[in-house]
């Protein structure tokens, strides 16, 4: 079974415009709202592709209902803690002139230490243990910058594997706590090397070196239409990724996440997730808006990669 972590959830929602001007009244095309978040994103891969998981969020107000309204009626399981804030909205207007995209995303509700305690327990009471793990997205005011070392040595005694897909703080105090696998993208991996560039000559190195610290064990480095690298102690495999129309690249990490983690709960070979991680991120850049890949797509372009 997966479990999917989002701290921050939001209910997304996204229009067209034909130019953005300011100080003007732009005319837009009628809305369209989904729910969203990195795990939430996580969860709606898994299930294009046929799978099932726990979507656990945190959610307050009518925006809170609301997400997991449209979460049930995707046929997804939510696991909620209730909280007294408003679940926050983001905004993605498509400017359809010059096909660019402007991404509004708001901070979300503060939590206090009673909440992200809540949370914790509540994660550690799902039954039966997942096998997988996956914390994705950002964290919401008030949520300290150990939590993620808290869920990773929650997963460690649980023996799950925690696939965590974030950055900054709350990554470097994980270290060593007990991640499994980890997506950064090519600046979160210099981040991660303290390094302010990476020759590609050196990603392998780098990428080791990062392993050697104990961040995790697995490193998947999406590297965008170059595709991406997976590293472990005992190996390194460079995956390259079909080319594409792009439309966007709104929830491409997140289905990369979902792909890896579908295929790694089935048993697959690590290589044989990233491949297909690296199918699916690549086919939700074909779609406009918010709205992640297509079932067929991310078969067609696994089948182009190879495995």
């Amino acid at each position: 079974m997966i479990l999917t972590i989002t701290m921050n959830p939001a209910l997304d929602k996204s229009t067209t415009v034909d130019k953005l001007f300011p100080e003007k009244k732009l005319r837009c095309a009628a809305p369209v709202t989904e729910a969203g978040g990195g795990g939430i994103n996580v969860s709606k891969a898994i299930r294009e592709l046929g799978g099932e998981s726990i979507a656990f969020y945190p959610a307050g107000g009518a925006n809170g209902a609301r997400l997991q309204e449209i979460l049930t009626a995707a046929g997804i399981r939510s696991a909620v803690v209730p909280l007294k804030g408003e679940t926050r909205e983001n905004i993605t207007v498509t400017e359809l002139s010059h096909n660019q995209q402007f991404r509004f995303v708001m901070p979300g509700p503060t939590l206090d230490k009673e909440d992200v305690e809540r949370c914790l327990a509540a994660i550690e009471a799902i039954q039966p243990v997942p096998n997988i793990i996956v914390a994705s997205g950002s964290l919401p005011p008030g949520v300290p910058g150990d939590f993620l070392a808290q869920l990773a040595a929650l997963c460690r005694r649980k023996g799950a594997k925690l696939i965590a897909d974030t950055s900054g703080e709350p990554l470097l105090q994980a270290a060593g706590k007990g991640i499994y696998l980890l997506k950064p993208n090519m600046s979160e991996l210099c981040s991660l090397a303290g390094k302010e560039y990476l020759e590609l000559d050196s990603v392998t190195e780098e990428a080791r070196k990062v392993i050697d610290k104990g961040y995790c064990e697995v490193l998947v480095i999406s590297m965008g239409p170059a595709g991406a690298l997976l590293v472990t102690k005992e190996m390194s495999e460079r995956i390259s990724a079909p080319a594409v129309k792009k439309r966007t690249a709104v929830g491409a990490g997140d289905s990369m996440v979902g792909g890896m983690a579908w295929m790694l709960d089935k048993g697959e070979p690590l290589l044989t997730a990233a491949k297909f991680g690296v199918a699916c991120g690549t086919a939700a850049t074909m779609n406009a808006g918010t709205q992640l890949f297509k079932k067929e797509d991310a078969y067609r372009l696994y089948e182009w990669i190879g495995h």
